[in-house]
């Protein structure tokens, strides 16, 4: 592992905290000093994930499931030891969705709130409580839905048919919008000969760099089989190193403003830099109902990579449907794109601000 890739992890780490800071000065200021006028618009984030099944997973196997809080801390440390008292912090994997994994969308959701006079609906799929299904009773209300499928693959959540029925019917109003959000999946060997398997994956890990990252760790199939479900093809491939400036900040995106209907990127420069950002690869007639907004440009200093060996230089980053596809909008990114964790936070409040204050059709 490099020094400079465990560098920029302790650097992005550590102004996190900075960043929340920030904003929360931020919010209190008043609301016509910024210059903001709330939107009305209810926004909704919903965690496509089983808790009790993350949870719930063997720490004895590394594959498909999310770190422990004391993990994490072991690997970063002493950057995260504000959550080192294990009387006041679960150390397991449920102490790192609610310490690391939701905290980093608290910035999204604080300033949505705040744009749209709203506070943010938000639900986790499935929790002790029970589950929490996309129906029409959740989406009462919701304009804007951000579904974050940061599901685990191991742990099997597939959109129902009612499910696709419910989001079919929210997406004939033209006024609504659906970002779907699957993460990376990496380290899938199907189709290889069992003895390509390790090298394919020992390429895959050199590539992306992050030591917290097992040989294979594979997001989102919730949000893959509710595309699918749409009649969209759409697959998260890999987990790939994105370039930066020599300030460290992220390399601009490469944007098609002539595909930007509704200004979702005007003023937007750059995503994050998570160090593991999948390409959303359209298969079949997705082509034709698709549209690239954005491509990513990859680290053209990082290891090589299956991808970067076909001549690729970046990955497509942002997918918006084609205008004669829904009456509402549906786009595809990445889960990280709101979070405040993994840097170019200016530009990510720009994309979240855009989004927030959507005009209304009528």
């Amino acid at each position: 592992m490099s020094d400079e890739v465990n560098s920029d992890r302790r650097r992005l780490l550590g102004t996190a905290i900075m960043t929340i800071a920030t904003a929360e000065l931020a919010l209190a200021t008043p609301a016509h000093s910024r210059a903001v006028t709330a939107s009305s618009r209810q926004v909704a984030l919903y965690f496509a994930w089983s808790r009790p099944d993350e949870v719930a997973a063997p720490l004895g196997i590394l594959e498909d499931r999310f770190p422990a809080l004391f993990e994490l801390r072991r690997l970063h440390w002493p950057q995260l030891e504000q959550f080192a008292d294990p009387v006041k912090f679960d150390q397991g994997v449920g102490g790192f969705l609610d310490n690391v994994q939701l905290a980093s969308f608290k910035l999204f959701a604080d300033l949505a709130a705040s744009w749209t006079g709203n506070p943010v609906r938000r639900a986790e799929r499935r929790t002790d409580a029970g589950q929490r299904v996309l129906d029409a009773e959740f989406l009462r209300g919701v304009d804007t839905l951000v579904i974050i499928s940061l599901d685990s693959s191991r742990t099997q959540q597939w959109a129902s048919d009612a499910e696709i029925g419910a989001i079919r019917t929210f997406l004939d109003d033209p006024d609504h919008t659906l970002l779907v959000c699957p993460h990376h999946n990496i380290g899938n060997t199907d189709g290889l000969p069992e003895d390509e398997r390790l090298a394919r994956q020992e390429l895959e890990f050199h590539h992306h760099g992050d030591p917290a990252i097992p040989a294979r760790q594979s997001f989102s199939d919730f949000g893959v089989s509710l595309l699918g479900g749409l009649g969209l093809s759409v697959r998260n491939r890999f987990g790939l190193r994105p370039a930066k400036m020599p300030d460290g900040s992220p390399t601009p995106l490469r944007i098609f403003a002539e595909l930007d209907r509704v200004g979702l990127l005007e003023g937007v420069t750059t995503f994050t830099l998570h160090p593991r950002l999948p390409h959303f690869e359209r298969l079949g007639e997705s082509m034709g109902k698709l549209d690239v907004l954005a491509r990513q440009p990859i680290d053209p200093g990082a290891p090589p990579h299956p991808f970067t060996a076909r001549g690729r230089l970046d990955f497509d980053a942002l997918l918006q449907s084609k205008p004669d596809l829904f009456p509402g909008r549906l786009l595809i990114c990445d889960a990280t794109a709101w979070t405040s964790t993994w840097g170019g936070v200016d530009s990510l409040q720009r994309f979240w601000r855009n989004l927030a204050l959507l005009k209304r059709s009528s």
